[in-house]
């Protein structure tokens, strides 16, 4: 097939120009405009990223076109109803990056557990003895997981690999694996008050918005930890603040911050563009230059889900996409 690729990096290109040699590729490093269009109308297939919206008008430039594979999970830069009515099939990444998110997790957990920031710390100053970094075994603690969807149940099989006791929450529940791994479905309240660690794996919706809050921090096990790999806004800076300062926490660690500004999926942070949309509240800034400044918090830069496999994994699938529908067969369509 001829294909057209958009918002494409220098090492994406080489890597699918040797993956998919049977094939005639273009490449862009812009989004899919008008222009653009004009320049692949003899183009079967389509791949893009979350900046390039894929609508009517530039569907209609595009009369060849058989296929559009997205490199994202998800497709809400495509109007996907159309190219149901022009009989075009959409592909998309389903998963890329749960066991890696979920290893991060553990990364912070015993980053928590064992004070290894300051154990680094104080090695790196010239002092070898073990004053005030004495930490805790994971054995026979209480995980609590807020969401066992397939971030969080990875979550739950590193923790029963600890012999941890693993409650968790999720409005779906997998009965099956609970009892594979050892997990019991416990209400949010309970998990609250009974959980040594609390860790979160849920998207970011009305729902899910400020589940830790300022109301309810205080029904936390007193001393418990908690773990965010998941969404900034999850969980109410404000929250962890007070929580911290009444020692009903013993520790955090974040790889998101309320902060951020709203994010369709984690691959989009690895493009420059992301930079350019951020915005600021200078309250929450303040807030969280309190969090990192908290000798018992630890934050990373929303880098759980950013392996190296993760992100071959994208560009894999989206290779293994349209190999399949230049076999005639199609995977990972959606709807």
């Amino acid at each position: 097939m001829k294909i057209a690729f958009f918002d494409v990096e220098p090492w994406e290109k080489e890597y699918l120009k040797k993956e998919m040699k049977k094939h005639t590729l273009k490449f862009f490093s812009g989004h899919l405009t008008t222009n653009a269009a004009k320049k692949i109308k003899n183009y079967e297939g389509l791949s893009v990223f979350v900046y390039s919206k894929v609508r009517k008008e530039l569907l209609d430039l595009l009369p060849k076109l058989k296929v559009i594979s997205t490199r994202s999970t998800g497709y809400d830069h495509i109007d996907v109803a159309e190219c149901k009515k022009r009989n075009i099939p959409v592909l998309n990444v389903p998963t890329y990056g749960e066991n890696t998110v979920a290893e991060h997790t553990f990364a912070l957990l015993l980053a928590l557990s064992r004070k290894i920031p300051k154990s680094v710390n104080k090695v790196r100053m010239g002092h070898f003895d073990l004053e005030g970094i004495r930490g805790f075994d994971l054995k026979d603690k209480t995980i609590g997981i807020i969401g066992l969807g397939n971030i969080g149940k990875h979550v739950a099989r590193i923790a029963y690999g600890f012999e941890m006791n693993i409650i968790a929450f999720d409005l779906h529940q997998d009965k099956k694996f609970a009892k594979k791994f050892g997990v019991t479905y416990k209400s949010f309240d309970h998990i609250l008050r009974n959980a040594d660690i609390l860790t979160f794996h849920v998207p970011l919706n009305e729902h899910t918005h400020h589940l830790i809050n300022i109301s309810n921090i205080k029904y936390m096990k007193k001393g418990s930890y908690i773990i965010n790999t998941s969404r900034g806004k999850v969980i109410e800076t404000s929250a962890l603040l007070s929580g911290l300062k009444k020692n009903i926490l013993s520790g955090v660690a974040l790889d998101v911050l309320e902060n951020e500004t709203f994010i369709p999926e984690e691959s989009v942070l690895l493009s420059q563009k992301y930079l350019e949309t951020q915005e600021k509240d200078i309250k929450l800034i303040l807030e969280e230059h309190i969090l990192t400044e908290q000798k018992n918090v630890i934050i990373t830069p929303h880098n759980a889900f950013n392996s190296k496999e993760a992100i071959i994994r994208i560009l894999d699938t989206t290779i293994n996409n349209l190999k399949c529908f230049a076999g005639k067969k199609c995977v990972n369509r959606i709807g």
